[in-house]
């Protein structure tokens, strides 16, 4: 498990582009038949993929957490941007289709990634924060009929946003946040613009209350998404490709535009899970 520790905006508005990259960008997940985890100081997010290709991978806590196993202390969310792949927790085995996710609650001991299909291997993103108490755990669906341990996105949390002539028109797929899936602090989703639209944000905001980390992914390999990232008045930016992710610090503004249009999943962690609770900020006011 990698470790990344905070840093002030005070610090990285004086970072090069190396070190910039080196401090927020994470462009090695998804090895094959290896489970990759970022641990972050940044409210001690991880955040990683599971990418089982031949064998079944098997989650551990390491040395790093202290534990006895992964979510002793910890919830989890997981997403699949591969094809169908298996999620195994405590026993029980769960089908993960294409965009589907889950959430895996505190105290899940067992858990392990498998694909249907090696020669059409799944993609597991995973987010987890420390918890604070269990969480059913839940397969989120995005259609399909619910079940006591099937959730499917409701419609009020599809949200179509922005227009075309503004370069933003994108739906916001929520799938773990209050009154849909509950958790202790983590929320998780996923924006997929429509074509024609590059921008991920807008306006560009903050929200001192959590983090964010954005994973950017159905981009052809010449594509590229400039994300831009810092405060409102030191804005700098990362060229991110497919399948790789953004640490994004509560101080810092995390909007994108790409070459193309693509997708991305977001994850938040902290004291407040209003997913309206954000400071917006004028355009005219990005230096």
């Amino acid at each position: 498990m990698e470790i990344r520790t905070a840093c002030s905006p005070a610090d990285a508005k004086y970072y090069d582009t190396e070190r910039l990259r080196s401090e927020f960008l994470i462009d090695d997940l998804f090895e094959a038949d290896a489970i990759k985890l970022v641990y972050s100081h940044i409210d001690r997010i991880i955040m990683g993929s599971a990418a089982p290709v031949s064998r079944r991978l098997t989650l551990t806590a390491g040395d790093e957490l202290r534990a006895r196993y992964f979510l002793e202390r910890r919830e989890m969310g997981v997403i699949n941007i591969g094809s169908e792949g298996i999620i195994t927790v405590d026993g029980k085995e769960y089908t993960v289709g294409y965009k589907e996710g889950m959430y895996i609650g505190m105290g899940s001991k067992d858990i392990s990634f498998a694909s249907k299909d090696e020669k059409s291997p799944a993609l597991f993103y995973i987010n987890s924060a420390p918890a604070h108490m269990t969480y059913p755990t839940v397969l989120i669906k995005r259609e399909g009929t619910p079940s006591e341990d099937v959730v499917i996105i409701s419609e009020e949390n599809k949200k179509e946003l922005g227009t075309l002539e503004e370069s933003n028109h994108r739906v916001i797929n929520k799938y773990i946040l209050p009154g849909q899936v509950k958790s202790c602090q983590l929320e998780m989703g996923m924006t997929e613009l429509k074509d024609g639209s590059v921008w991920n944000t807008m306006p560009a905001h903050t929200h001192d209350r959590r983090m964010e980390v954005y994973l950017y992914f159905d981009l052809p390999d010449d594509a590229y998404v400039c994300h831009f990232m810092g405060e409102a008045k030191q804005t700098r930016h990362l060229i991110v490709r497919n399948r790789q992710a953004v640490i994004s610090p509560s101080w810092s503004i995390h909007a994108g535009a790409g070459t193309r249009a693509y997708t991305f999943i977001w994850g938040m962690v902290g004291e407040n899970q209003d997913f309206d609770d954000m400071d917006n900020i004028d355009n005219r006011e990005l230096m």
